[in-house]
């Protein structure tokens, strides 16, 4: 008996396209489960690092800041990787959406920006405000592109 090929998952579904809303009953417990699972794990690292270094009330917001980067950066590698080398249906679930999507928080990075206009730090506000959305897109991109050369320079390495 042959089974039939298995589908791709992609998390990122439009409900609202008829097309994309095959995908979601593909799988639905698994890839649930998956983003729960990573999301846990994600949060995780990202609660352990926020106690290591705790926000201060009127300064600049540097732990939220780094998981926000790094996080970011993270998701340009695992992209890269994926569009490379795909990986099973469960992998951008559990890692893209899961992990790294409980790991960064843009919206403690919105109450931060909020906060610090409230406590008479426009300026800090601002600063944070540019820095993590130029940053961000950066650390996208700059993931992206340096795992896209790693991963050439290991296909090139394979061939000889």
């Amino acid at each position: 008996m042959t089974r039939p090929p298995e589908r791709r998952v992609d998390p990122d579904v439009d409900l609202r396209v008829p097309a994309d809303r095959g995908e979601l009953t593909a799988h639905p417990a698994a890839v649930l489960g998956a983003i729960a699972a990573g999301g846990v794990l994600g949060a995780l690292a990202r609660a352990g690092l926020q106690a290591a270094f705790p926000r201060p009330p009127t300064g600049f917001p540097w732990a939220i800041f780094g998981v926000n980067l790094t996080g970011c950066l993270l998701i340009g590698v695992l992209m890269a990787v994926l569009t490379a080398r795909p990986a099973g249906p469960l992998v951008r679930p559990f890692l893209g959406v899961g992990v790294l999507g409980g790991y960064t928080t843009f919206s403690t990075y919105v109450v931060d920006v909020q906060r610090a206009v409230a406590a008479g730090a426009p300026g800090i506000a601002l600063a944070y405000l540019a820095a993590t959305l130029v940053g961000a897109l950066l650390a996208v991109w700059v993931g992206d592109a340096a795992a896209g050369l790693v991963l050439a320079r290991a296909g090139a390495g394979e061939r000889r």
